[in-house]
């Protein structure tokens, strides 16, 4: 692929831990832009610490440690530097405010938990209660409707077990949400190759009817992730199969606090 705006590392505590690493991985594979977007630490009220996200005190850090291979390996490959976020409307302008000093570029939207991971439920686990799903939509679209949000990364990792007709009515009215913001949807490579359950195809039937642009990710937690010509094609016949309509670069959207 020419571009990869999902890259994480080590300080999400999953990923593995040499930024540079992922960096000779991409050019190995001839990619032009390689987007760091590790998780976005979180300032919550009682000290919660999640363990799946970088800490507050690491993220200066993160943007320092980017910025200098940035400019190491600049005329070789374009590097940027973001987050992945949470909307999490209690505490996001709580966040938006620590991360406006840092020199970061861009913030993708990766929705794991509806309300907040401190006391809401965790998407990926079953449901067929179809209230749920409608949180799950109801708060993405206030998501992209912050403005803040260059990319919305897997945004069918909900995972939705009850009526399909349900399903695909509430999907197609999120992929019309995104398409009025003009945030791009992506089609996840780390859930395809591993057989999650998503990318799941009835959301990207909805996006193509809806025609929304959409984008590969690898969602790197690891650099030799991105070596996997076989997966880039497979999801690249998941668009030509859908009529999907892909684009390979992002508009990097740097919001500020209010």
């Amino acid at each position: 692929m020419k571009t990869n705006y999902h890259t994480h590392t080590w300080r999400c505590n999953h990923a593995e831990p040499d930024e540079r690493a992922y960096i000779e991985a991409a050019l190995s594979t001839g990619t032009r832009v390689l987007g760091f977007s590790d998780h976005t630490p979180y300032p919550f009220d009682d000290g919660h610490c999640s363990g799946f996200r970088m800490r507050c005190d690491q993220a200066q850090d993160y943007v320092d440690t980017l910025s200098a291979l940035k400019q190491e390996y600049r005329g070789e490959i374009d590097i940027h530097i973001g987050f992945e976020a949470e909307y999490y409307p209690r505490y996001f302008s709580r966040l938006l405010s620590l991360l406006e000093p840092l020199g970061y570029e861009y913030l993708n939207l990766g929705q794991h938990f509806l309300g907040n991971e401190v006391d809401g439920p965790y998407v990926c686990t079953p449901t067929d209660d179809p209230d749920m799903l409608e949180r799950y939509v109801r708060q993405t679209s206030e998501a992209l409707n912050t403005g803040a949000f260059s990319c919305f990364v897997h945004p069918d990792i909900f995972r939705f077990t009850g009526n399909e007709r349900v399903y695909r009515e509430k999907m197609r009215n999120l992929c019309r949400e995104a398409r009025s913001c003009g945030v791009p949807l992506e089609i996840n490579l780390l859930g395809l190759g591993t057989h999650r359950h998503y990318p799941r195809e009835t959301f990207w039937e909805e996006a193509a009817v809806v025609g929304n642009q959409v984008i590969l990710g690898w969602d790197a937690h690891q650099a030799d992730w991105m070596k996997q010509p076989e997966l880039e094609a497979a999801g690249e016949d998941m668009i030509r199969r859908l009529g999907l309509h892909r684009i390979q670069y992002l508009t990097l959207v740097r919001p500020r606090s209010k």
